[in-house]
C-alpha cells in the first residue's frame, strides 16, 4: 500500500477501482514512482489499497488524475508499453492546451480516451501514439488531409509522427510507398568533398529519417523494402520531374528549402498519395538574404481547402526538460531583440489550421 506523498488539503476526492491485479505494479511503477510522479505534476494526494486507489485534491487537478491513471490503465490492458514517457504523454493529454474539462463531461477524459484507442499508430516494433494535445491534432490532420505542415521546434514530434502515420498506412495497404526526403542544403561544394558515391554523399543529410525508419520496423525489413523501392529516402533535388502516386511522403526540415523548391515538391503530388511537409521557420540554414520556402508556402498557401497546418510549441517538446527551457529561454531572447522580417512565421504560434472544408 501507498500513502500520501504531499501534504496538499484535499478539496475533493474521487475512488478508482482496477479490475487487474496483475497490471497495477507496472501501473504504479517501480517503489510508486509513476504515481510520484503524477501527484507532484497534478497536485493531488494518491492512495492505494489492493485494487483501489484513492485521489484528493482541486477539483480539477482530481479529473485529470482520474483520466490519466484510466487511461494508463487501458493502454496496459491492451498489452502496450508504460514507462515513463507513457506517463508523461497522458499528463500532457490531461493538462495540456485544449484538455479543459472534467472526466465524463467531453473534457480531461474526452481528450485523453481518443488518443488512446483510436489515434494509435501500429508498427512493427511498437505503437506510437500522441503524447500531447497538439500531437493528437497532429494525428487527426494527417488522417483528414492530403497535405499537412507540421511547423515547430526540434524534439516535438514532427518528422517522428508522420514516419510513424507513413508506417501505419503503408503496413495496413492504404499506400504503396513511402517516400521520404530532406532537403541537402551544403549539396554544392561541400558535399562534393565527402568520400563515396552519390548515395555516401546524401546519406548523412537523410539520418534522422532513417533512425525513425528502423525505430519502427525491423532493419532486414527496411532493407528489402528499400531494395524493392517500396521505401524511398532520398534528398529533396531527386524528386523533380516526379509524379508520386499511391504513397506517403514527407518531406523533413523543410525550412532550408527555397520557394521553387517547395513549389516543385509539393506538386509531386500524385493519386492516392499524402503529404506531410515538416519544419522549423526558427531554424532556417538558408544563405543569408535567401527566402525560406516553407514560410513562402504557409503564406500562400493558407487557407486553400484541403491543407492543415499544425503549429507546435516549446510546450510540446518530448526530449529532455531541459531542452524545453532552452527554447524558451531563446525565444525570449529573441523577442527582446530587433528582427529581421524574413525570419518571422507569419502564422500564429501554436494550433491547428485546418482548411479542409
Amino acid at each position: 500500500m501507498s500513502g500520501p506523498r504531499s501534504g496538499a488539503p484535499a478539496e475533493a476526492g474521487a475512488q478508482i477501482r482496477f479490475d487487474d491485479n496483475t497490471l497495477l505494479p507496472l501501473l504504479f511503477g517501480d517503489h510508486d514512482r509513476h504515481l510520484v510522479r503524477i501527484e507532484s505534476a497534478l497536485g493531488v494526494v494518491l492512495r492505494s489499497r489492493g485494487n483501489e486507489v484513492a485521489i484528493s485534491g482541486p477539483p480539477s487537478s482530481v479529473a485529470a488524475t482520474e483520466a490519466v491513471l484510466r487511461t494508463l490503465y487501458d493502454k496496459l490492458k491492451r498489452g502496450l508499453p508504460m514507462g515513463g514517457g507513457e506517463v508523461e504523454g497522458a499528463i500532457r493529454m490531461a493538462t495540456g492546451p485544449g484538455a479543459g474539462g472534467t472526466a465524463g463531461t467531453g473534457g480531461a477524459g474526452a481528450a485523453l480516451a481518443e488518443p488512446e484507442s483510436q489515434l494509435v499508430l501500429r508498427t512493427r516494433k511498437r505503437p506510437v501514439s500522441p503524447r500531447s494535445p497538439r500531437q493528437a491534432d497532429y494525428v487527426r490532420a494527417m488522417l483528414a488531409n492530403d497535405l499537412v505542415f507540421g511547423l515547430g521546434p526540434a524534439g516535438t514530434g514532427k518528422t517522428y509522427l508522420a514516419v510513424a502515420m507513413a508506417v501505419s498506412l503503408y503496413l495496413a495497404g492504404r499506400v504503396e510507398r513511402i517516400i521520404l526526403s530532406r532537403p541537402a542544403v551544403e549539396a554544392g561544394e561541400r558535399l562534393g568533398f565527402l568520400p563515396g558515391d552519390l548515395k555516401d554523399k546524401v546519406d548523412p543529410y537523410l539520418r534522422p529519417l532513417y533512425d525513425a525508419l528502423y525505430d519502427m520496423l525491423p532493419a532486414d525489413l527496411v532493407a528489402r523494402r528499400l531494395e524493392a523501392a517500396e521505401i524511398e529516402i532520398a534528398p529533396l533535388a531527386f524528386m523533380r520531374g516526379r509524379t508520386l502516386s499511391q504513397a506517403f511522403i514527407i518531406l523533413d526540415e523543410a525550412q532550408n528549402t527555397t520557394p521553387l523548391q517547395m513549389k516543385m515538391f509539393l506538386t509531386r503530388l500524385g493519386e492516392g498519395s499524402r503529404m506531410v511537409v515538416t519544419g522549423d521557420l526558427t531554424q532556417v540554414d538558408l544563405p543569408a538574404g535567401a527566402r525560406s520556402g516553407l514560410r513562402h508556402a504557409v503564406t500562400t498557401l493558407e487557407g486553400l481547402g484541403g491543407v492543415s497546418f499544425v503549429r507546435f510549441g516549446t510546450a510540446d517538446v518530448m526530449r529532455h526538460s531541459l531542452v524545453t527551457r532552452i527554447l524558451e529561454a531563446y525565444d525570449s531572447g529573441e523577442a527582446t531583440a530587433t528582427g529581421d522580417d524574413r525570419d518571422r512565421d507569419p502564422t500564429p504560434r501554436f494550433g491547428v489550421v485546418d482548411r479542409s472544408s
